[in-house]
């Protein structure tokens, strides 16, 4: 099988980020990493890409989106990994070339060019993945094939948190900086940085959407112009209901992205520092865990999973499928077929729904934690 040619915008030496998409690229063998333009200065942009061996090195991204798509051996596909205010603008530059793009979350730093990134994507003959990556893990893919095989009936109820305590305090860094900024994260800090993640997971799993919500913000730390901390109630549509709690100033917390789904019949638990289990509790009868690779679990969780029960998979492996998942689905479109219905990757409506959901926790914040709808 031909190698996905790949390129990167974002991700340079000092961004923690660009280092995981890499890493993710890497683990199933389905791309090679050619191009870059890897940071918002041409100095640093062709330093990064030198340091890790790019073929060719660009100073920004409108540059290299023109460049590669006039070589015949440029790149099929490009990661963007640049803080969140600058997602639409380079991936814009892509679609309309024709070239895929793997963007991280949250989809862009407002909700207007949520919108327009999402005419952009529908207006190209390009794909566009979303790397919410905790959709990649093998026991939220159990949890969602056992909530679709009416294994717990209907839902009633979903808990969802996502607690760090890393800006506790003010920190002086670039990831820091950049994160509660609201030029370059948007109007969310900790919800669009990690509340959308608790979201996404949410809706993944469930397959349900949120319609309403009702969302208490703070900034802690003094002076902060982003939320720190957020409690969110939510309405779904059909009649269940949950909350989600997000906060990057909860200390002894690292990323505690945890889930808990109640249905009529029974409720499932999982937990993203503890990712190899999930716990279901049939109504009535003692809880059953279900490891990873184990006895009982289905083909979904079976296609994330690359080793036998009982070794680790997490952080890296998790983004991983999301790539193999991009490279299935990239890998059809280049014969001209439809991707097998089992490849699912977050897609540029499920960013949409992520900005979405920021922007009514603000709206609701704003007006005394009132009730407002998404959309």
């Amino acid at each position: 099988m031909t190698k996905i040619k790949l390129g990167m915008v974002g991700g340079g030496n000092d961004a923690f980020i660009g280092a995981v998409h890499r890493i993710a690229a890497r683990i199933d063998d389905r791309y090679e990493l050619v191009a870059g333009a890897l940071s918002s200065t041409p100095e640093k942009s062709q330093a990064s890409g030198k340091a890790i061996g790019l073929a060719r090195i660009y100073d920004d991204f409108k540059q290299m989106a023109i460049r590669e798509a006039r070589l015949k051996n440029g790149i099929d596909a490009v990661a963007i990994v640049t803080p969140n205010h600058v997602h639409y603008a380079a991936a814009r530059e892509f679609l309309k070339r024709g070239i895929h793009v793997i963007c991280d979350k949250p989809l862009t730093s407002s909700l207007a060019d949520a919108k327009k990134m999402v005419k952009a994507a529908e207006n190209s003959d390009a794909l566009f993945i979303l790397t919410h990556n905790y959709t990649g893990y093998p026991m939220v893919r159990q949890a969602r094939e056992m909530i679709t095989g009416g294994q717990i009936g209907k839902i009633r109820v979903v808990q969802v948190e996502y607690p760090q305590d890393w800006l506790t305090i003010e920190q002086d860094f670039k990831q820091a900086n950049w994160r509660t900024d609201p030029a370059q994260s948007g109007a969310g800090g900790s919800t669009g940085d990690i509340g959308t993640h608790a979201h996404n997971l949410a809706r993944f799993m469930t397959g349900l959407e949120v319609e309403s919500l009702a969302a208490d913000l703070d900034a802690f730390v003094p002076g902060r112009q982003v939320d720190d901390n957020g409690h969110v109630m939510l309405r779904f549509e059909g009649g269940a209901k949950g909350m989600l709690w997000c906060s990057q100033v909860a200390p002894g917390n690292e990323n505690a992205l945890r889930i808990r789904v109640y249905g009529e019949t029974g409720g499932l638990e999982w937990a993203q520092e503890d990712p190899n289990y999930l716990w279901h509790t049939p109504f009535g009868e003692p809880k059953r865990l279900f490891t990873r690779n184990g006895a009982g679990t289905g083909d979904a969780a079976a296609r994330m999973s690359r080793v036998p029960p009982g070794h680790p998979e997490g952080y890296l492996e998790g983004f991983a499928n999301i790539y193999t998942e991009a490279a299935n689905a990239i890998e059809a479109h280049r014969d001209g077929s439809k991707a097998d219905a089992a490849v699912i990757y977050p897609t540029v409506m499920d960013g949409l729904r992520g900005v979405e959901f920021v922007d009514a926790c603000v709206r609701s914040s704003a007006r005394n934690a009132a009730w407002v709808k998404l959309r």
